[in-house]
């Protein structure tokens, strides 16, 4: 016999032995019993019926529970308190396989968490079982953060905070986009935006003195949802509390300096003008430099030479933030142009936010690749992937369980549950 051979045998036969042992446990105490009656949810009396049996799944393996069950006449509903109490209500896995189907659901497709919990802890919990309990999760998690918003005082609070915004594109299933206009040559689309928020710190410099983003400084908060704002509405958009609440939870506005970035998108600063209007709003300096590429391609189609030199020339006055030079330059070809104008009015509209020298001498971000990261590591590599069509409620759950995996908010969020199970 091989020694991996005897290392799964080992493993297997300690698994079953510790099974069997907190089983006997658990099935040793009858003090779920309560009585011949107890409260029932509805408000009135349930009465006891006998003991009923549950397998479930642990991550020691399978374990066979026997609980007090009791009936409410009044309601047709029955229960057995011990589930609560365990936390296994409504569900056939225990907390420790839960955590775990969080964990591969939140980093891997349904069909490879199930693959990856039965290689690596022995655990039989087949894609679909994955998908409905990481789902379930993650539309709790989607509900606690609309519900909790607690500051997060662990995190200390740096000389200047950021927080971002962006969106990207993932894949629907056909009913989900059903009439909505897109991007296809038929018009139609394939796809619904996710909304991402990210705050972060960058107190690091790099060898360059330039801004880094700070080790575990970075927290998501992202769904598909809408952006609209009305001017007449004192409500505020779905987007809009999303970024709020995320703010207060990083205190955003404690910090001594603030600082919004974006891609130039309205919707964008508008939400920060109502949100933040004491932050400093940055353009992204990179959205700016694809503006001023596409239009430089525009204006010089073929000549390589003369395209080269001048884009180099209007690159220096972007980084340098002599935007109406720029703004100057663009405009002489204008007339003959339309992307050249386009993109004119687009940096005179954001004039303000590309002060890019000045930026970089206050020792502030100009670039929001850590929001771009985040659409990629967020969103895009758990539900951008080959084959996936997903439904509105199924992404945003994973979306939410995804965003609280990768901002260090799971665990938390599933010890305050257990807590809250506890006390019911």
């Amino acid at each position: 016999m091989t020694f991996a051979a005897i290392e799964s045998a080992v493993r297997a036969n300690t698994l079953w032995m510790a099974a069997r042992a907190v089983e006997r446990r658990l099935n040793d105490d009858v003090s779920d019993y309560v009585g011949s009656t107890t409260s029932c949810a509805c408000g009135k009396e349930a009465r006891y019926v006998g003991r009923r049996s549950k397998v479930f799944r642990s991550v020691l393996g399978e374990i066979r529970l026997d609980r007090a069950y009791y009936y409410g006449a009044e309601c047709g509903h029955g229960f057995c308190p011990r589930d609560r109490y365990l936390g296994l209500e409504g569900t056939s896995l225990s907390p420790g396989v839960t955590h775990m189907v969080a964990l591969v659901g939140a980093t891997v497709s349904f069909e490879e968490g199930s693959e990856l919990l039965t290689e690596l802890a022995g655990i039989q919990v087949d894609a679909k079982l994955v998908e409905r309990e990481a789902e379930a999760l993650g539309a709790e998690i989607a509900d606690d953060e609309r519900r909790v918003v607690e500051e997060e005082t662990w995190r200390p609070i740096p000389a200047t905070m950021y927080l971002g915004l962006d969106g990207t594109g993932i894949p629907m299933r056909a009913a989900e986009v059903e009439g909505r206009p897109g991007k296809q040559e038929d018009g139609r689309s394939k796809t619904r935006e996710v909304k991402l928020c990210v705050a972060w710190t960058a107190e690091s410099r790099d060898k360059d003195d330039i801004p880094t983003r700070d080790p575990g400084s970075v927290s998501y908060s992202a769904a598909i949802e809408s952006a609209a704002m009305r001017d007449t509405e004192d409500q505020l958009s779905a987007v809009a509390e999303r970024i709020a609440r995320e703010a207060h939870r990083r205190r955003f506005l404690d910090a001594p300096r603030q600082a919004v970035l974006g891609d130039g998108a309205p919707f964008i600063w508008k939400i920060f003008d109502e949100l933040f209007p004491a932050a400093i709003q940055i353009l992204d300096r990179y959205h700016a430099k694809e503006h001023l590429v596409e239009a430089t391609t525009a204006i010089w189609p073929s000549d390589n030479d003369n395209r080269r030199r001048w884009l180099d020339a209007r690159m220096a006055e972007l980084d340098d933030g002599n935007i109406d030079l720029l703004v100057e330059r663009l405009m002489v070809h204008a007339d003959h142009c339309k992307q050249a104008g386009d993109c004119a009015a687009y940096f005179r509209k954001n004039r303000q936010r590309m002060r890019y020298a000045d930026f970089r001498a206050a020792g502030l971000c100009t670039s929001t690749g850590v929001v771009e990261a985040g659409c990629k590591n967020a969103i895009g590599t758990r539900l951008k992937r080959p084959g996936m069509h997903w439904t509105v409620r199924g992404a945003n759950a994973i979306i939410a369980l995804r965003c609280a995996k990768l901002s260090g908010r799971l665990d938390p969020f599933l010890a305050r549950r257990s807590a809250l199970q506890d006390a019911a």
